[in-house]
């Protein structure tokens, strides 16, 4: 039998539809008083539920942390450590430190980057992990791809290993719509590079990207159609778009336009669906994060699988310059519906300049 740990934080992603931008800091309290909902354990009984293999014997957290996932899985498993009513990072540490005493192989962990390093702070250099993304950002290239991802992970957990990094983004900053990120250090993941996300990366701010940034930007502009509203995903390539609108807009939120002017402004999932409800005809623009080629699922949880499931894929429009775009095999997404993520899958048209475009695929 495989011993491996298993740790859910169980505020990870809470931040994100309801516009928070994350959790740290106890602003999952806020999160929960704007209507936000624990989504971290549902993302770990996903996985659990696609993993077909039966050597596991599991050591998991208590309660939310771990054990509440496993009860009725099948799964034989153990119950390590101990958490109050609230959990804290800690929590997390306390728990690995536990796991680590008893001899695990693996460490499956479910958050975002935050979680990331709380368990590289444990875990360091000496036991692989899994990594499941259910936060708000996950810009570390540790990740797996997507709940998928993760299980074909541990199906296939053998021997091959890789180091991937976890970076430390500064989620005071990110509420103030600046991206401050920073190598934190580096943990040991399977090496079965497709399943894994690739690193954040920046836009570039040559003259001759930026000059292509407001090609896009104007061709965008010159075909957005009346009394349609568009969603606007983050990004320094749609701050583009409202710029030549003449209009603000938050570099790290959603904004809303309808006939030129501002509908809304960083904008949390339930006031996406109200505006969607109130003005009928919508259409999304997004532009994919840098690495990674996230349109969907990162960073902009916002636009969840309800507010795609509404819009459709046939209204997403996707935006970009051929630097970012053109080292990346495919496009992603991973909202957390795999049916909703399916829809959106396929080909898709990727606007790079003006009048110009070219075909891209949308995985899951």
């Amino acid at each position: 039998m495989i011993k491996a740990g298993l740790v859910v934080n169980p505020i990870a992603g809470m931040g994100g539809n309801v516009g928070l931008k994350g959790t740290d800091g106890g602003l999952f309290r806020k999160a929960i008083e704007l209507g936000a909902r624990p989504s971290s354990g549902e993302r770990m009984r996903e996985v659990l539920s696609l993993v077909t293999r039966k050597d596991l014997y599991f050591l998991c957290g208590p309660g939310a942390m771990g054990e509440d996932c496993l009860k009725g899985t099948g799964f034989e498993f153990r119950v390590v450590g101990k958490i109050g009513a609230e959990t804290s990072a800690q929590d997390t540490k306390a728990v690995v430190r536990e796991m680590l005493r008893e001899g695990i192989r693996l460490l499956i962990f479910v958050g975002g980057d935050g979680t990331a390093r709380d368990v590289l702070d444990v875990v360091g250099l000496d036991t692989p992990v899994i990594a499941v993304p259910a936060g708000v950002k996950m810009f570390s290239a540790a990740f797996a791809i997507s709940a998928h991802a993760a299980a074909e992970m541990i199906n296939t957990f053998g021997q091959a290993f890789t180091e991937k990094e976890i970076l430390d983004i500064d989620e005071e900053a990110f509420r103030d719509n600046r991206l401050v990120a920073k190598p934190y250090g580096v943990v040991m993941v399977p090496d079965i590079q497709h399943l894994l996300q690739g690193k954040k990366t920046g836009s570039a701010v040559q003259g001759d990207v930026v000059d292509k940034k407001k090609e896009v930007a104007r061709f965008i502009v010159e075909n957005m159609v009346e009394d349609v509203l568009y969603i606007l995903g983050p990004g320094t390539t749609l701050k583009t778009v409202t710029d030549a609108l003449g209009l603000e807009k938050t570099l790290l939120g959603i904004d809303a336009v309808i006939n030129g002017k501002l509908a809304g402004k960083d904008l949390n999932e339930n006031q996406l669906l109200s505006l969607i409800e109130k003005f009928g005809k919508v259409k999304i623009i997004v532009t994919p994060i840098g690495g990674s080629g996230y349109i969907f699922g990162r960073g902009s949880r916002q636009i969840s699988s309800k507010v795609l499931a509404l819009a459709g894929k046939k209204n997403v429009m996707v935006a970009s310059t051929l630097d970012k775009v053109g080292g990346l095999d495919c496009l992603r997404v991973d909202t957390g519906d795999y049916e909703v993520d399916r829809s959106i899958s396929g080909k898709i048209p990727v606007i790079i300049g003006y009048k110009e475009e070219i075909i891209m695929e949308v995985k899951c």
